[in-house]
């Protein structure tokens, strides 16, 4: 077939499949190579680029974005993970006993987001019966989607609405997720006392209990 020029070619189906064939010069040798081969484990430089469709994909776990270019003294600038998703909390005593909850309609709701090694989660629940005679110790939160960095200290920050929750004397109730667990408790504290866990003592029987809040912690 006599050759021709690209303008005269037809044009090919795009999308390509990646199996396509291309004429290249290698060590003074015309040999060929596929398109999916074209870049095969070299790197690609470009000034910037730009996903008309699809998405930028990242094919090996703990690879990422790197940011080391950028001026910092941290021991790392690689943000290696991203993630959305749901979780179901679930009301419970450190000691359950015999407790028994049934929440609100669409009232047992949580979310997650993950950047880097930092978790955002989201939790409401609403409980239209919340009985009990002997369960006992803190309240928590069960069903958290993955568990705190096991790190000195408490690797938190948080805060929640609260109801049906009666510790005298205390105003404000916040989220805890200690280093190496996936549940959270509840930390009261008010003006002129001492700060401590809500417990099966500061929920009375047959109440109904409300917790809506955001927690922050380290993966």
């Amino acid at each position: 077939m006599a050759d021709l020029k690209i303008s005269a070619l037809t044009a090919s189906t795009t999308p390509l499949a990646g199996t396509e064939v291309l004429p290249i010069v290698q060590s003074s040798t015309t040999k060929q190579v596929s398109v999916a081969n074209l870049t095969a484990g070299r790197a690609v430089s470009a000034a910037s680029v730009t996903a008309s469709t699809g998405n930028f994909v990242v094919g090996t776990s703990g690879q990422g974005i790197d940011f080391s270019a950028t001026p910092g003294t941290g021991t790392s600038e690689l943000l290696d993970d991203y993630e959305e998703g749901t979780w179901t909390p679930v009301l419970t005593f450190a000691t359950p006993g015999d407790l028994a909850v049934t929440y609100n309609t669409n009232q047992q709701t949580g979310t997650y987001t993950i950047i880097g090694d930092r978790i955002v989660i989201t939790f409401a629940v609403g409980t239209a019966s919340f009985t009990y005679t002997t369960a006992s110790g803190n309240l928590q939160l069960t069903g958290l989607p993955y568990t705190a960095k096991l790190v000195s200290g408490i690797q938190n920050i948080g805060s929640t609405v609260f109801g049906g929750i009666t510790k005298v004397g205390y105003t404000q109730v916040v989220p805890r997720v200690n280093s190496n667990t996936s549940l959270v408790d509840f930390i009261a504290s008010g003006s002129g006392v001492v700060q401590g866990n809500v417990t099966s003592t500061d929920v009375p029987t047959t109440s109904s209990v409300v917790l809506r809040g955001t927690l922050v912690y380290q993966l």
